[in-house]
């Protein structure tokens, strides 16, 4: 599963406050992740994160011409 630095991700589960997105802040063979809501910041086990994501949320950064 191709997960980056800066992807959103929705999880199956909540976390404790409710929310349910996170911003990945690392990759590799575990991942960094930051709860969207109360910020708190959790290393996971990358085969935990993966079997548990819903949907990846990437913002494409396009080339401006000025």
């Amino acid at each position: 599963m191709d997960v980056r630095p800066g992807d959103r991700l929705l999880m199956k589960k909540n976390h404790p406050c409710g929310n349910n997105e996170f911003l990945v802040t690392r990759a590799g063979m575990d991942f960094r992740i930051r709860c969207t809501k109360c910020g708190r910041e959790v290393m996971v086990p990358r085969l935990k994160v993966e079997k548990n994501i819903k949907k990846i949320i990437r913002e494409e950064q396009g080339e401006k011409n000025v």
